[in-house]
């Protein structure tokens, strides 16, 4: 069952600017896990591709909108600053086996994102109005309740997103990108399995997306944002369209591209109209 949490944090000290990148944001969410599961810690750590939990950049809690969030911070985050960070569980085991995190959650006991300790204050799970990040379902809940007639998917990415073709990144979401990687995460953890064909009738008609470039010290990243509208052509088995919509509704949970771990590749869909 896919988990879309999200934590609500409250830094007791500045965080410098140079720990809000996201393997700052992985290693604190890899010490979350092994508080609970040090064996679950290490496996998480040493997974190499398609991870099954993704991450959000580190977020400040002023209006919350699904469309827009920050991935670059140009200065510190001052102490006492409410914010909030996003985790989506893929694997239908991760949520149990972190449970004794949720339900012995101390909010008195602090947390580390490089010097700066943090309090976690509270944990969503559940579609709230305040907070459009909070969800779950379980696999079979998203196929079932998919549409079988919507032909129109519009994809907005909210956090820079990229993809490797060979040796190399790409930026442009094209449909055997952005469908091949939800195809290959619905597959790998649904057990509900998908043809590799089932893209084929996916064609991009509208878009306004632009690059990004995130950089530190380590490493520069250039990924897209923006919206993608794709369409469903053809004459196509309802049970196609289905699986597609499926697809684009699991974009919440599994992100696309690189880096979803270290909060890149958040996507998803604006309407199920």
């Amino acid at each position: 069952m896919p988990h879309s949490l999200v934590l609500n944090l409250l830094p007791l000290s500045f965080i410098p600017l140079n720990y809000l990148t996201g393997r700052h944001f992985h290693a604190l969410f890899l010490t979350l896990v092994s508080s609970v599961d040090a064996e679950l810690g290490t496996y998480l750590h040493e997974q190499k591709t398609d991870k099954a939990f993704t991450l959000s950049p580190l977020q400040i809690s002023k209006t919350i909108h699904q469309n827009v969030l920050q991935w670059q911070h140009k200065k510190p985050i001052s102490s006492e600053t409410h914010c909030w960070l996003r985790i989506s569980l893929l694997d239908d085991n991760l949520f149990s086996h972190l449970s004794g995190l949720w339900l012995n959650l101390n909010p008195k006991t602090p947390w580390h994102l490089g010097p700066a300790d943090l309090q976690i204050t509270s944990i969503l799970g559940t579609p709230q109005l305040t907070q459009p990040w909070a969800n779950f379902s379980s696999y079979r809940q998203l196929y079932e309740q998919a549409s079988d007639e919507n032909r129109q998917i519009e994809l907005i990415f909210c956090t820079p997103t990229a993809f490797r073709q060979s040796n190399f990144d790409s930026a442009l979401p094209t449909r055997d990108s952005v469908f091949g990687s939800l195809l290959r995460r619905w597959n790998q953890y649904s057990g509900i399995l998908f043809e590799e064909t089932l893209i084929e009738p996916i064609f991009p008609s509208l878009f306004n997306i632009r690059t990004e470039i995130l950089a530190d010290s380590r490493s520069k990243f250039i990924g897209c944002v923006g919206i993608m509208n794709f369409r469903i052509l053809g004459d196509v088995d309802p049970m196609v369209i289905k699986q597609i919509n499926t697809l684009a509704d699991f974009a919440l949970y599994s992100g696309v591209g690189r880096k979803t771990p270290m909060g890149m590749g958040m996507v998803r869909r604006i309407s199920n109209s």
